[in-house]
């Protein structure tokens, strides 16, 4: 047995394939002063050739894992377009006259060795993406064959040294059934992709890769708990068949949920909707029972583009998904891009805090006819399914009203070109900055509905940047001044009569549904891969006892104690649930 980093979920049995290691051997060559030229030529054609590449791989892996995922691939390019990193490879190429590979191989590694220096888990995780993209650059300027997967049809453990995400985008998970990688861990890229395509991996081995495991050797991958088992023993696979076999059957049966209503034991209905950012995520959300969306993020139709998209092209994905959705509701928001979330042909202005910048709402009343395009692309779907508009990080009432005028405008046009949309369509918006909690009761006078976007809302009240790794530890939903804020999001839609949701990650947590029960909230929005998850904590929880439990837990003074609370709670019920899940399994034999 070997202990590893638990970086992806789920238990896999099956003969190792041990993928070669992805690097060159260099040669230092030296170069005449007429040769520069040529060598900065060869550069940009392998810059160019990487980049486009790594755009059809962000593409393939877009369509299996949804567009949020496979934005780790901008990552890849923005280290292509990195100043620093260029004027590395550049300065090496002109001052010392070498080869542009042997500028790339000696720039990467000067790079990576740096961040592995460096006393945090993060940056030298991101030494793997820098060396990724220098070895595919390489690749390039060297004329290297890729590195090929096995390409029969018999499924296999992958074994590699470290599985970049431009090697990992193309794995068919019908094919691999677990990873092993001796580097990594939970938060690089790699795990993400991995998380995203359901194959359990286990990274971070403190051991040498040839004498780890060979080629067609019998492995065990538990990524619940980290461990690695080569050549194991008749008990060990029986063991783990068996628990690969019970997770199998949990998934399965949380399958059969997809279609029963998301109840309460004592009645209380919980109406469970998706977050998606394509059709095909729609599509998926659907098949788990989705009770349409609650929060359409229609940022990522603007991004990989060369410019912005025309009305004709947003309506027709509108109208789709309204369509599909089968007279469920569907709450696009408008564009929500600044922060982290950029367009490559949009010019944004350098921030020294873009989170407290120029985004969202305010980029979109500065640019009204873009504005108003994309209101007039809503408008013109809500003819074809129940559609309703949202408007991102409002924080007074005169954004929201300055957002009432631009619609207003897209409706006097439609009307005047003859153009047929719901006259009635209703219009909500996202609270997730303080001031917005602070005039919940003046903002709920005037829109229809409220969603909490829980994940900014978490990141402004605690002034605490979940990305920075120095602090990320203090990011809590669960600190006090969280659930009071929530609690008079809440009083004030309830008070003007008005609805309110929730799509932040909180939404798809099950330690938070008994503070929704108690709160009054009945419309959770989450990732597809929530859904049936989520679904059967409502199915398995009785409103009134989880709700008077939050009560309790409010009344807690710190993060700690509320936290402490939970991990009881949690634990408690799903031993309840598994067990229900045993005597219905009992019963279904007796009855078979």
């Amino acid at each position: 047995m070997i202990q590893g980093v638990a970086a992806a979920a789920g238990v896999a049995i099956g003969k190792a394939f041990v993928l070669p290691t992805w690097e060159w051997d260099v040669p230092d060559q030296k170069l005449d002063t007429v040769d520069l030229t040529r060598e900065f030529e060869r550069l940009y054609e392998g810059i160019r050739t990487s980049k486009h590449e790594i755009e059809s791989m962000k593409t393939e892996f877009s369509e299996i894992a949804g567009p949020e995922e496979s934005s780790i691939f901008d990552a890849h390019i923005a280290i292509l377009e990195d100043p620093e990193f260029m004027n590395e490879i550049r300065g090496i190429i002109e001052r010392q006259y070498k080869a542009a590979e042997v500028a790339v191989q000696e720039a990467t590694d000067h790079f990576v060795t740096m961040f592995d220096l460096l006393d945090d888990e993060y940056m030298k995780e991101r030494a793997a993406d820098i060396k990724d993209v220098g070895n595919r650059l390489l690749k390039h300027l060297l004329g290297a064959p890729e590195v090929k997967l096995p390409s029969d049809n018999e499924p296999y453990v992958l074994v590699a040294k470290e599985l970049p995400p431009s090697q990992l985008v193309h794995l068919n998970p019908q094919h691999v059934l677990g990873i092993i990688t001796l580097m990594g861990g939970k938060t690089s890229h790699s795990a993400i992709m991995a998380r995203a395509l359901g194959i359990p991996l286990v990274s971070g081995l403190e051991v040498e890769l040839d004498t780890l495991v060979q080629t067609g050797e019998t492995v065990v991958v538990d990524g619940d708990n980290g461990l690695i088992y080569v050549g194991p023993d008749t008990d060990t696979v029986s063991h783990y068949r068996k628990l690969r076999t019970q997770q199998q059957q949990r998934k399965q049966q949380l399958e059969l949920l997809s279609k029963v209503d998301s109840v309460t034991r004592d009645g209380v209905r919980v109406r469970l909707s998706a977050n998606i950012s394509s059709v095909k995520e729609l599509e998926i959300a659907l098949k788990h029972g989705a009770e349409g969306v609650g929060l359409f993020r229609t940022e990522f139709m603007y991004m990989d583009r060369h410019a912005l998209p025309t009305e004709q092209e947003q309506f027709d994905i509108y109208r789709v998904v309204a369509q599909k959705a089968g007279g469920e509701p569907i709450v696009i928001r408008t564009l929500d891009i600044g922060g982290d979330k950029e367009l490559d042909y949009f010019e944004l202005p350098e921030e020294e805090n873009p989170f407290l910048g120029y985004r969202a709402i305010r980029i979109c009343l500065d640019h009204r006819d873009m504005f108003k395009t994309q209101l007039r692309a809503i408008l013109r779907a809500s003819a074809h399914g129940k559609v309703k508009i949202m408007y991102p990080m409002i924080s007074s009432l005169e954004e929201l009203r300055s957002a009432g005028d631009v619609l207003d405008e897209a409706k006097r046009e439609l009307d005047g070109e003859g153009i047929a949309y719901d006259r009635g369509i209703e219009v909500g918006i996202m609270i997730e900055v303080p001031a917005a909690v602070a005039i919940a009761d003046l903002l709920a006078g005037e829109c229809d509905f409220f969603s909490i976007g829980s994940n900014d809302l978490v990141q402004y009240v605690l002034a605490v940047d979940r990305m920075n790794e120095h602090i990320a530890h203090m990011y809590n939903p669960y600190h006090p001044a969280v659930l009071r804020m929530l609690r008079a999001t809440i009083n004030a839609a309830n008070d003007a009569g008005i609805p309110v949701s929730v799509c932040g990650e909180m939404a798809g947590d099950e330690r938070s549904l008994p503070f929704w029960l108690h709160l009054g909230v009945h419309r959770l929005s989450m990732s597809p891969q929530s859904l049936l998850r989520i679904k059967q904590s409502v199915l398995h929880t009785t409103a009134r006892d989880a709700g008077a439990m939050a009560a309790d837990w409010m009344k807690l003074r710190t993060s700690h104690e509320i936290e402490r609370e939970l991990d009881i709670y949690i634990k408690a019920f799903q031993a309840v649930m598994n067990q229900d899940q045993k005597l219905a399994s009992l019963t279904s034999c007796k009855a078979n």
